[in-house]
């Protein structure tokens, strides 16, 4: 399968050095939220699931409204921006939620799942809200297909309760039914892209 996204971690290549200093400390996880796992025991999180990056950091933990606790990681990007499965899986959901927006669910290996939420609901160059499944998911995706670390499932967008916020994907790890911190995983993923750009860079 074609590798685009190494060559387009270029675009962020300017993001990288804010992105080292720019992580926030999260507070500390419930009880049910301390399952903590290295960032190589997800073997299979090859890739970001962005071919561009504006910035992400570590929010771990960090309050929301109503009392909730952010389990996840914001990836920034522009409105639009292909969104790829983080590992090869099969599509367990697409959906339209209240909060999230539309998502995609991915069931992994080893019981590993992965979330992708608050996909585009907007028609191009607009902020209507009008752009349906068509605007949030790949075409022709369905629940049940098998996708590929890579693939494009869906597109950068605000949907749910993210509309008064820049677009983002809300991406969530879980493993064995619990929440895993996902930044460290997508932290090893981006530093690895980056040092295989450079070696492509210095091979030229």
């Amino acid at each position: 399968m074609p590798r685009m996204f190494r060559l387009a971690v270029v675009a962020g290549l300017a993001a990288a050095a804010a992105l080292s200093s720019a992580t926030t400390v999260a507070p500390p996880a419930t009880a049910a939220e301390t399952d903590e796992a290295a960032p190589g025991d997800f073997v299979k999180t090859r890739v970001l699931h962005h071919d561009i990056i504006d910035g992400f950091s570590d929010t771990w933990g960090a309050g929301r409204s109503g009392g909730r606790r952010h389990q996840g990681t914001d990836v920034i990007a522009p409105k639009g921006t292909p969104v790829h499965a983080v590992a090869d899986g099969f599509v367990e959901a697409m959906e339209d939620g209240r909060r999230s927006g539309f998502y995609v669910r991915l069931r992994h290996a080893d019981d590993w799942v992965t979330w992708y939420i608050h996909l585009n609901n907007d028609t191009p160059g607009t902020d209507d809200g009008a752009g349906g499944p068509a605007a949030a998911f790949a075409p022709g995706l369905e629940v049940g297909d098998f996708v590929q670390a890579g693939d494009v499932i869906g597109y950068t967008g605000d949907s749910g309760n993210a509309e008064s916020r820049v677009a983002h994907t809300h991406f969530e790890l879980q493993h064995n039914d619990r929440y895993r911190n996902p930044y460290p995983y997508l932290r090893a993923a981006w530093d690895r892209q980056l040092r295989e750009q450079e070696l492509i860079d210095e091979a030229q």
